[in-house]
């Protein structure tokens, strides 16, 4: 292990790094306008009653910006050691996190599976004790290709998928396998909310990756529609390939 990621991984670091992350996010969320989409969105968002809040993974730094006042929101995080500055940090934005490994596509064949039945049962748990969850819908290391665990969330849980994307006029794109995106301050936001996806109790594979790609593509809307609202493109898989450490300011 590097120094440095020795070092960023000691309690007080970590701390200061959350708290950072923390005022950095509320500095972007307030000098940024945002518009909202569609406009009926409050009263769409309380009728579903707790949903889940389906994401690409590489726009999970703003997911909390979605939160209103009187909202319940909870999501998953690993534990290991390199999540806890983000959980530290969701916490002070109002964020429950549960430390657990999250629900893949795996659990489809065996629901049992160990770890992602453990973030499963987790997630099941939050939703129905009235928390909306928030969840990254990528198979794991693949960028914006919706993996069937966000499906099977949904069909036990009883709870609509709602996607939903945050995203800012000014930027900066990591060069990580999610094309990860940082809101910078002063400019223009936007947070669009799809349509809903329910998913029955009793459904066959062939149905579970129907609904997969149906809420793979909404996904893909949303994020088209948030861009065009801030005047910009959405570059994700447009980028030359360059070290994960570095960014591309936009």
């Amino acid at each position: 292990m590097g120094l440095i990621k020795t070092i960023g991984r000691k309690p007080g670091v970590q701390r200061v790094l959350a708290a950072a992350a923390y005022g950095y996010l509320r500095l972007v969320r307030r000098t940024n306008r945002f518009t909202v989409e569609p406009a009926d969105a409050d009263a769409r968002l309380d009728s579903y009653g707790p949903f889940i809040a389906a994401m690409w993974h590489g726009q999970h730094i703003m997911i909390s910006f979605m939160r209103r006042p009187h909202d319940r929101i909870a999501t998953i995080i690993s534990r290991s050691p390199d999540g806890n500055i983000n959980t530290m940090a969701l916490t002070r934005m109002g964020v429950r996190v549960m430390r657990a490994s999250g629900a893949r596509g795996r659990v489809v064949k065996d629901a049992r599976a160990k770890g992602g039945a453990e973030g499963l049962r987790a997630m099941v748990k939050a939703l129905k004790g009235g928390e909306t969850v928030a969840f990254s819908a990528d198979v794991p290391k693949v960028s914006r290709v919706c993996d069937a665990g966000i499906i099977m969330l949904a069909r036990f849980s009883g709870c609509p998928i709602v996607p939903v994307a945050v995203v800012t006029s000014r930027h900066i794109r990591f060069n990580s396998w999610d094309r990860a995106c940082l809101g910078l301050p002063f400019g223009r936001g936007a947070m669009v909310f799809g349509e809903p996806t329910y998913v029955p109790r009793e459904v066959s594979p062939e149905e579970v990756d129907a609904l997969r790609q149906r809420v793979q593509a909404e996904l893909n809307r949303v994020h088209d529609r948030a861009y065009t609202l801030v005047g910009r493109l959405d570059r994700v898989g447009g980028l030359a390939a360059a070290p994960a450490s570095q960014g591309v300011a936009a």
